[in-house]
């Protein structure tokens, strides 16, 4: 009887002593996609399903969006700790006050370009002659259209640009009602290809370099939630790296598992995670873990950024981003499989 007692105080003294000293809970980390449920939005849902954020005390809230522009606009409100967008609208927001900064890079290459049908004989800008060409007004490809045509010699003149909603773009191409449409090429091709077998010219081997996907949070954040943000940043990271040594199709049912309601064709999100790891490094990046960035890139970036009228001249790549939330230790554990 006395054992019996004695191991009921002492459990008593336990729960009395976690009541007042619980275990250390989880550091919340809200993130706001891009879009809904892509290929791009891989690393984030395989690193859910196999408890890689759990691992390394993070409770992760993983929230859809309706487009970078928007998503850049909601975090740097506050409404969200970290973005996961093109970093190009990020840095334009920036130049014009919004406390926000670039804390990984995982698309290093521009992903913009033009999409053509396979058969069209269009290989290059000077093929475009005459041609009825889609965009979307408002969108990151539209201040650039003039320098993509003039590397062919050509000027607005001597095509038929139609302006279409985003969400029309897909449809409009796919009916052969244009001869070429411009958008994410990683996103656009696997939704058109089946029906429209194609192929694209990126706008990057004409000159138009900067960086697309990455995640993002603001000043205020990186200074209140850093060490949050770093084991966040370098987990989704390393999946990432996972992913692209041969694990695509384990990331794409865990995407589908993520988002049943999307009913989402496995075949064409490995189209787009297959695409975007074409546009993972550019020559300043190669051979850099995951997410890391290169100030030389930024700079290129600011500078046609500031070409297409949408920074001022002048702009410090080292302001729009920094490196210090990828820890390599963790990028490359994770990349092996581990926690």
């Amino acid at each position: 009887m006395r054992e019996k007692s004695a191991l009921a105080l002492l459990a008593f003294a336990i729960s009395c002593m976690l009541t007042i000293f619980p275990a250390s809970a989880a550091d919340l980390i809200r993130l706001r996609l891009d879009w809904t449920p892509w290929g791009n939005q891989a690393p984030f849902h395989l690193a859910a399903q196999k408890g890689l954020f759990a691992a390394n005390g993070l409770d992760v809230e993983i929230v859809d969006g309706n487009g970078s522009v928007a998503t850049v606009q909601i975090v740097g409100n506050g409404e969200y700790d970290v973005g996961h967008a093109s970093l190009a609208p990020m840095a334009i927001a920036r130049a014009k006050g919004l406390p926000v900064k670039a804390i990984a890079g995982f698309v290093r290459q521009n992903d913009i370009g033009l999409l053509v049908p396979k058969d069209s004989g269009i290989t290059k800008p000077a093929d475009l002659k005459g041609k009825k060409l889609a965009f979307t007004a408002g969108s990151l490809e539209a201040p650039f259209l003039d320098r993509f045509l003039a590397a062919g010699g050509l000027t607005r003149a001597d095509v038929d640009l139609v302006a279409v909603d985003a969400a029309a773009k897909a449809g409009t191409y796919m009916m052969g009602r244009a001869d070429g449409a411009f958008s994410s090429i990683p996103f656009l091709l696997a939704v058109v290809n089946t029906q429209r077998p194609s192929t694209a010219i990126r706008f990057a081997d004409y000159g138009l370099e900067f960086p697309s996907f990455g995640l993002f949070a603001t000043e205020k954040t990186i200074a209140e939630k850093g060490d949050a943000l770093r084991r966040f940043a370098s987990v989704v990271a390393g999946t990432w790296t996972y992913i692209f040594n041969g694990h695509e199709d384990e990331a794409i049912a865990a995407i589908i598992a993520a988002r049943p309601q999307a009913k989402l064709n496995p075949a064409a999100l490995r189209l787009q995670i297959d695409t975007l790891k074409t546009f993972v490094s550019t020559p300043a990046t190669e051979g850099k873990p995951m997410g890391v960035m290169a100030e030389s890139d930024w700079a290129q970036a600011l500078k046609v950024l500031a070409e297409g009228g949408l920074v001022p001249a002048g702009q410090s790549a080292p302001a729009y981003f920094t490196n210090a939330f990828i820890d390599p230790a963790l990028v490359a554990k994770v990349a092996a499989g581990g926690q």
